[in-house]
């Protein structure tokens, strides 16, 4: 399936205006550029420039309130969604500023797909139906297209084998961890180039955090993904690049194993080693 309404290459932006710079031999899949974030006069992100490449798992860290959340809620522009917030700055995906006048934020949430922090599977729809949700509203109808997505983003979530004979049961009869790795296979299902996760096995139990941090390891072959968390060994453990944050800002960022064992920044050292947050 094609990735709906946006290039796939870098180029075509709209004129007059300079496209992001590729700067390593991966593809930079996703950039934010002078991002900033408010709700009314807090200013919440402060003008954060990040690039996030192709085939990576890019994880935030940082305490509780230094504007993780709400620096991946501008990335689909969901942030917008609460009253009186604001954001400046650019973001760009493959080659398309979403911020961009006319931009159609329906369409960018389904090529950047978000996973939040508690399951939240629709609850009047079954475990096929919620899956298939993103289709149906991009006008896709077809039953055999459907099943075929359907099983195919199930088996992506390592959650066939557990749900094949119960399709038609409420996605809220699930267990919890089913139930978040039933949202990654809507997430997935729209054939997104980047999902954005925020701490998505914070309310799981371990075993139901291993198969997640299993299955986003496995994903990256697949899709991009940006991960919030407040678990820095789930960062050491899944992620190629992580970022700091610290009240708003981007402190530090770079490959995880460095950011873990040779911070460049005292804080970023602090942070890691417990002496706050």
């Amino acid at each position: 399936m094609a990735t709906l309404q946006f290039q796939t290459s870098n180029a075509g932006a709209s004129a007059g205006t300079s496209q992001p710079t590729q700067t390593s031999e991966k593809e930079t899949v996703l950039q934010a550029k002078n991002l900033n974030a408010y709700f009314n006069d807090f200013h919440a992100v402060k003008n954060v420039n990040l690039e996030v490449k192709r085939g990576e798992v890019h994880a935030l860290i940082g305490p509780s309130g230094c504007g993780k959340s709400t620096f991946i809620r501008t990335l689909n522009r969901l942030h917008e969604e609460v009253p009186g917030a604001r954001v400046q700055g650019e973001v760009w995906l493959q080659g398309t500023d979403i911020y961009a006048p006319g931009s159609d934020p329906v369409a960018i949430r389904r090529n950047i797909g978000m996973v939040f922090q508690k399951p939240n599977p629709f609850p009047a729809l079954s475990i096929f139906e919620n899956v298939a949700a993103g289709l149906r509203l991009a006008g896709f109808r077809r039953r055999s297209m459907l099943e075929e997505v359907v099983e195919r983003c199930l088996k992506q979530a390592a959650l066939w084998d557990e749900v094949k004979d119960k399709l038609k049961k409420p996605g809220t009869s699930l267990s919890g961890g089913q139930q978040q790795r039933l949202c990654i296979a809507r997430a997935l299902a729209v054939n997104p180039p980047v999902i954005l996760m925020d701490e998505p096995t914070s309310a799981l139990d371990p075993i139901s955090t291993a198969k997640i941090e299993e299955l986003v390891v496995k994903l990256k072959n697949d899709v991009t993904v940006l991960i919030v968390t407040h678990n820095m060994q789930q960062a050491a453990r899944i992620s190629n690049q992580t970022a700091f944050f610290l009240t708003g800002e981007l402190v530090e960022n770079g490959p995880t194993n460095r950011i873990f064992t040779k911070p460049k920044d005292a804080r970023t050292e602090q942070y890691i080693t417990g002496r706050f947050g």
